[in-house]
């Protein structure tokens, strides 16, 4: 890399470590815990990219991209924050940050995207939003792994995109909330938010009553998927002729809704006019290191709303880790409740969550070698490849897909063991079972960087 990098962060670790990594990586680096001083070096004409938490001693981070913007056109200004909800994301987006990411944040990955922003210094912010955001910290959408960190950027993105949205997701991983977040925070949000299902439209009459109600809002359209033949026919041509006030279509499907559509059952008409762009929340099995930060949310909650406190025992803390949750963050938050309300100590023990939990099934690691995850592993990667096929029509991917497809899956299962192994290279060729010298060319040809430090608080 080559360029000089502004640090504003009031950690002396974060400091640091970030001034260490980028000497190393060949750029002049400035350091300050300070955001008046950034904004003398910014008004300075200093740097090329700026690294600033958002809540700092003398002000906030966020606050003060505007005036970035506004002395330094097209300066990247890349965000990190201790506050993993979507409302930040959001608010990043809104004050058009180069780009965002949570704390505890991963080195290489921050550091390959200063890279990115150094060698793309001119280009626009990517995500232009005029208006500020509604105030609304409560909602349910919390989470620091890079799963719901994507989703969060996503959301941002299409918030004020005038395309259609559909929502994939299990029951109980919050779908609907998604959809209303980006009604709430989009253009739109003054204008009316109306849900309705296959059995609200089976009226000849009622997609016109729904579009009155709507009146150029938002509809969401829960369960496509289990939405009659018929009906699906009267959302197209819904779509198609929407009338004086054109509303914004979403939906939600709890199935693979591109095999539904090869199957039959959802005509292929509706499935392109919903897929302008597809948001796939993740089960919490696939986010194991949020069930504690969720866990602390709905206990926190439980205390606003006038019930005792309450903590989880190691053990107990333990046993929500490895738990399945077939009900995702919705069982999650009613065991919590229940547990607020029956518990008859201020820590909740293992064997009261074992009572409140039950006999329900799989109260083992989520991670297993062989039977049901790695099903569910193959068929996710079967639905990504199937939009990747889908987004070209008729006409087939460029060639080369069998390479390119195994480098996205190599590259972050690489990263992932390396983090996992805290960057031992011998360690993470034993835990791959691979020979050291494949994996350190795999490093090279992957363009992986590598730290024996990787994770910071």
């Amino acid at each position: 890399m080559d360029g000089t990098v502004l640090v504003a962060d009031d950690d002396r670790t974060i400091r640091t470590v970030l001034t260490q990594a980028l000497t190393r990586a060949g750029c002049k680096v400035h350091a300050t815990s300070s955001l008046t001083t950034l904004m003398r070096w910014v008004a300075e004409g200093k740097g090329d990219v700026v690294i600033s938490d958002v809540m700092m001693p003398d002000g906030n981070g966020l606050e003060m991209l505007p005036k970035i913007a506004q002395d330094r056109p097209g300066l990247p200004v890349i965000v990190i924050s201790a506050q993993n909800t979507i409302m930040t994301a959001i608010q990043a987006a809104e004050a058009e940050a180069y780009d965002y990411l949570p704390k505890p944040f991963d080195l290489p990955d921050l550091m390959k995207r200063t890279a990115r922003a150094l060698e793309n210094r001119r280009r626009a912010p990517s995500v232009p939003v005029d208006e500020p955001a509604a105030e609304d910290g409560e909602l349910p959408l919390v989470g620091r792994t890079p799963a719901m960190q994507a989703l969060y950027r996503l959301i941002a993105k299409v918030m004020n995109a005038d395309l259609p949205v559909l929502i994939t997701g299990e029951s109980g991983t919050g779908k609907s909330l998604i959809a209303r977040a980006i009604h709430d925070f989009s253009d739109r949000r003054t204008l009316p938010f109306v849900t309705v299902t296959g059995a609200d439209l089976r009226e000849l009459e009622a997609p016109q009553r729904v579009l009155a109600r709507v009146k150029g809002g938002t509809l969401l359209i829960d369960e496509i998927g289990d939405v009659e033949d018929e009906v699906q026919a009267r959302i197209v041509r819904m779509i198609d002729s929407p009338g004086e006030h054109v509303p914004r279509f979403m939906a939600t499907s709890q199935g693979d809704l591109s095999r539904a559509m090869e199957e039959g059952r959802v005509r292929r008409d509706l499935y392109y006019r919903l897929t302008g762009a597809t948001l796939h929340v993740p089960s919490l099995r696939e986010r194991v290191e949020d069930i504690a930060l969720l866990t602390e949310h709905f206990l926190a909650r439980a205390e606003r709303d006038g019930l005792s406190r309450r903590r989880l025992s190691k053990d107990a803390e333990e046993l929500f880790r490895v738990y399945s949750w077939p009900g995702n963050v919705r069982q999650l938050e009613n065991a919590v409740r229940r547990l607020v309300l029956t518990s008859r100590a201020d820590e909740i023990t293992r064997p009261e969550v074992e009572q409140v939990l039950g006999d329900q099934p799989e109260t083992e690691p989520v991670l297993r070698g062989r039977g049901t995850e790695s099903e569910k592993l193959s068929a996710s990667v079967a639905r990504h490849l199937r939009r990747y096929f889908d987004l070209h029509g008729a006409t087939l991917p460029p060639p080369g897909l069998y390479q390119r497809i195994l480098r996205e899956v190599e590259a972050p299962l690489i990263e992932i063991a390396l983090e996992a192994t805290g960057g031992n290279q011998a360690k993470c060729a034993d835990l791959l079972g691979i020979n050291r010298n494949t994996l350190r060319k795999k490093i090279t040809d992957l363009e992986i960087n590598v730290t024996r430090r990787r994770k910071l608080m």
